[in-house]
């Protein structure tokens, strides 16, 4: 089995030997594993083993595996304090870096173990970008913690307030929430962004089976990377390719099965950026309509009440998908990093819990977990956790109480400024304006634990962390800072919106707005230097998946 680029290797055979290579080695294709391991936080910290036992993989398929690593940067590690805008602009550093390392190395495959956040974005990126055969693996999730006799996670701290308020919970117990949220490694046990994407990819077929379910610290999540090791020596000699994978059609079933599993806002613009980097078109409006059409059927928290451990136990993706497609809803046909269809995939795959995954038939919704609204002050994107939104606030009208950053907004709380009855408005939050668009789940959380959660609405143009729910509409596109019609709301106005109709509104005329433009003056930048100086000066709106320029590519399928 020789490497296709072996023959070029050859010529730093010094180097491999001196890396204690054999002549057998050399020989063979060459596979590299990226692994984004990092003692920092409990999604990575155990990835160096997936990542060897994917060598293992490698190397009893007859491939010559090497390891290589990349930075990680997750939300929960950064929260709203100093430099909370990290995280989003280290996803295109991250995919940069595998493509560079992948191209210099002259590797034959890929495969690319990630975990959390904007990680496994950047390795979905990559892997579309470098277009060699390739395979995710991500680390798994966390099993939920357990504090009075209650499952919890990262979103428990308003329920657990009001269980200690209540007495049923005593505060000895109730100090000891932090060190029993997250009880080991994996990514958090509900369906926020880390677990949402590890889904996806196993939805597109760039994972294998089981990737986005399995709990992190189960055997069979080793099991699994074992697997893709092995798996990636067939897609080579196959020579399916990520864009082989990544279609048109395999978009579409992912964000069908998205909506049906109410994943994370974040999802949208991270799915507008893999796209763009497989050459396919997929915009807002795919999210729309798709979601105006696709019952939601599965809620884990923070949408609902079942744990990432309650899905994998009623079959995760792979029973969802197989309910789908017994209701004439997903494209079947793919080829996935399993070298099979979709549907041979789910040959002999069942629901085991309609608990969990309930029927098509008797959904929570007719529509999907996420809804794109739009209107005169988000004309382009505005996104909403349909599926996290109490009902009372599914439509809502309210008066605009507006604030220039979260920062802003989490004093005003604190002031008592925020009441029932009110639109909080916070901006300068988005790509350029406050460069790295951070997440606002310790204000949305803040507001929940002031009792606020069910009282008032809050829309931004930054965006939210996976853990978000309520009343929350973000990545309002165009953004404050690029002179966006959210720059000219003001204390006062009237904001109405309905999730499920797909609108959002503010009751003044276009006379008006044009007054307030011509007074509105253009926010300094926060930041101008270093990478996140680089960041501002290129990255694109949310509308288009928040990409730097230079990756945003119009030379798409239609």
């Amino acid at each position: 089995m020789a490497g296709r680029i072996s023959d070029e290797l050859l010529g730093s055979k010094m180097f491999l030997y001196g890396a204690g290579r054999i002549d057998e080695e050399i020989e063979r294709p060459y596979v590299g594993i990226c692994s984004t391991w990092t003692e920092h936080f409990p999604g990575h910290n155990h990835l160096d083993k997936l990542a060897k036992a994917v060598s293992d993989g490698v190397y009893m398929a007859g491939g010559t595996p090497c390891i290589f690593g990349t930075i990680a940067i997750a939300d929960c590690t950064i929260g709203s304090g100093k430099m909370p805008n990290a995280s989003l602009p280290s996803r295109d550093l991250i995919c940069d870096s595998i493509e560079l390392m992948a191209y210099g190395s002259k590797f034959d495959a890929l495969v690319i173990v990630s975990g959390c956040d904007k990680i496994t974005p950047a390795a979905l990126m990559a892997a579309a970008r470098l277009n060699i055969p390739c395979i995710i693996v991500t680390g798994g999730a966390m099993l939920p913690g357990e504090l009075g006799g209650h499952q919890i996670d990262l979103c428990s701290g308003p329920f657990l307030q009001e269980e200690n308020r209540a007495g049923r919970l005593s505060d000895v117990e109730y100090a000891r929430k932090d060190e029993c949220t997250c009880p080991g490694s994996g990514s958090c046990a509900g369906l926020f962004t880390a677990n949402s994407m590890a889904c996806l990819a196993e939805i597109l077929g760039m994972a294998l089976p089981g990737n986005g379910t399995i709990p992190a610290v189960y055997a069979e999540r080793t099991r699994l990377a074992k697997h893709a090791g092995m798996k990636i020596m067939e897609l080579y000699e196959k020579n399916i390719r990520p864009r082989d994978i990544m279609t048109r059609e395999a978009f579409e079933n992912a964000i069908r099965v998205d909506m049906m599993m109410c994943g994370s806002t974040n999802t949208l613009i991270h799915t507008l950026a893999i796209a763009n980097e497989a050459k396919v078109h997929v915009t807002a409006d795919d999210f729309a309509d798709i979601s105006a059409i696709t019952p939601a059927v599965v809620k884990i928290t923070p949408s609902g009440s079942h744990f990432m451990t309650d899905f994998y136990r009623a079959g995760g993706i792979q029973a969802l998908m197989k309910e789908a497609m017994d209701a004439g809803m997903l494209h079947d046909s793919c080829i996935t990093c399993t070298g099979k269809t979709v549907r041979e995939n789910l040959e002999g795959v069942y629901v085991r819990d309609r608990s969990v995954i309930r029927p098509v038939s008797d959904p929570y919704s007719k529509t999907g977990g996420l809804n794109v609204l739009r209107g005169n002050i988000a004309p382009e994107l505005a996104v909403v956790k349909t599926g996290a939104v109490p009902p009372n606030m599914h439509h809502f009208r309210g008066v605009a109480n507006c604030y220039n950053s979260e920062q802003e907004a989490r004093a005003g709380l604190e002031r008592g400024e925020i009441k029932p009855g009110q639109v909080v408005v916070v901006r300068n939050e988005g790509p350029k304006g406050f460069p790295g668009m951070p997440e606002m789940a310790s204000l949305i959380i803040m507001m929940q634990m002031a009792g606020l959660g069910d009282k008032v609405a809050f829309i931004t143009d930054g965006r939210f962390s996976g853990m978000t729910s309520g009343p929350c509409i973000g990545y309002i596109c165009p953004e404050a800072a690029v002179g966006g019609p959210i720059a000219l709301i003001e204390n006062g106005d009237i904001i109405e919106y309905d999730c499920e109709e797909g609108w959002i509104h503010c009751e003044v005329d276009d006379e008006t707005f044009a007054k307030r433009r011509e007074k509105w003056v253009a926010p300094k930048p926060r930041i101008t230097s270093g990478y996140l100086g680089k960041y501002w000066e290129l990255v694109g709106p949310s509308s288009k998946g928040a990409l730097v320029k230079c990756h945003m590519d119009e030379d798409t399928e239609e």
